[in-house]
């Protein structure tokens, strides 16, 4: 018998005294967060959420959905929450993902136009001190999992002196061009895997890690995702129309979408090398090695960006060292 899920059953008990309740498994994630479908008489259903509490807070959970809903969009209400347990009960958003539409080719415009429209609507409603701030120690921490994790662990490989200078060189870049960015509200994993189709679109989840940060991050997540790969002209085109709606909204954008879409090609590379490292930990710490079949995504974005500008070259040199691969001829901005 699993003893947490006998332990949520019983607290959903008290929660929702007198219902007849079956559950059912809904998803799990890339962290120790489990989630049950809760179907109760008459055919209504919430979801449940058991986060271990030696293993995960859930204070930001409850925090962010706050924010979400106060801005007009579309997370789960937490209907009721044990803290101490670690126990959830929220309202269910459906099961119909975004990955699930766009992996069909349907309505791909609409949905991400949705997308867009609520991204923005939720950078408008930051406010400075009222989220962690994704400042230079959490970027750091961030993008030592790619040497950490990847390079070592997953590659087996130590870096030579020259190497770790080199790739110390591009680190420190890559944190300079993103803080000089605008700060607002980030949901972190702003991705399809963690959008639902609604009647009010998108519904938001998995959004616990939010941060006060750059303004490139989420839309680099929406179409750099970790899961789906999209042509250039697809993700060039709509971050230009999420940059024109966001100047529209009167958010902090630069005026010059060149140096807005640089901004995103340098805040997607900080993700993907820490999305790198993230999956390599995933594997070989916590036993879900699904999750390196998508490494060749992550390494063929982080060749895409690393390719257009010279101040990335060292890193171009370390994915060939690693890779066994020639240098290619690559274009300098």
């Amino acid at each position: 018998m699993d003893e947490r899920l006998s332990a949520l059953g019983a607290w959903l008990r008290t929660a929702l005294p007198g219902a007849s309740l079956r559950l059912e498994p809904a998803s799990a994630d890339a962290s120790f967060r489990r989630y049950f479908r809760v179907f109760v008489d008459g055919g209504s259903t919430l979801v449940a959420m058991d986060a271990p509490p030696d293993r995960e807070d859930s204070r930001p959970f409850v925090h962010v959905a706050a924010l979400l809903r106060a801005a007009r969009l579309n997370a789960p209400e937490v209907i009721a929450h044990d803290l101490r347990q670690g126990f959830l009960l929220v309202s269910d958003l459906g099961a119909t993902s975004y990955m699930s539409m766009l992996r069909d080719g349907r309505d791909v415009d609409r949905l991400f136009g949705d997308a867009a429209t609520a991204l923005v609507q939720w950078q408008a409603s930051s406010r400075p001190d009222v989220l962690a701030p994704y400042d230079e120690a959490l970027l750091r921490r961030e993008l030592s999992l790619f040497p950490d994790w990847y390079v070592a662990r997953h590659m087996g490989v130590t870096l030579t002196p020259a190497q770790a200078e080199g790739l110390e060189g591009v680190f420190k870049a890559i944190v300079a061009h993103n803080l000089a960015q605008a700060r607002v509200f980030v949901h972190r994993d702003f991705m399809p895997r963690n959008l639902m189709v609604c009647d009010h679109n998108p519904g938001i989840l998995d959004f616990q890690d939010a941060v006060h940060g750059p303004i490139s991050y989420d839309v680099a997540s929406l179409y750099r995702d970790a899961f789906i790969s999209w042509e250039e002209e697809r993700v060039l085109d709509g971050t230009i129309r999420y940059w024109e709606k966001a100047r529209k909204a009167g958010l902090p954008v630069p005026a010059d979408f060149a140096q807005f879409w640089r901004d995103v090609e340098w805040m997607g590379l900080q993700r993907h090398l820490k999305v790198l490292g993230i999956f390599a930990r995933l594997n070989y710490r916590d036993g879900k090695p699904h999750y390196l079949e998508d490494t060749p995504r992550f390494i063929g974005y982080v060749r895409h960006v690393v390719g257009r500008y010279n101040g990335l070259a060292p890193l171009a040199r370390l994915l060939d060292d690693l890779e066994g691969r020639k240098p290619e001829v690559r274009a300098s901005f």
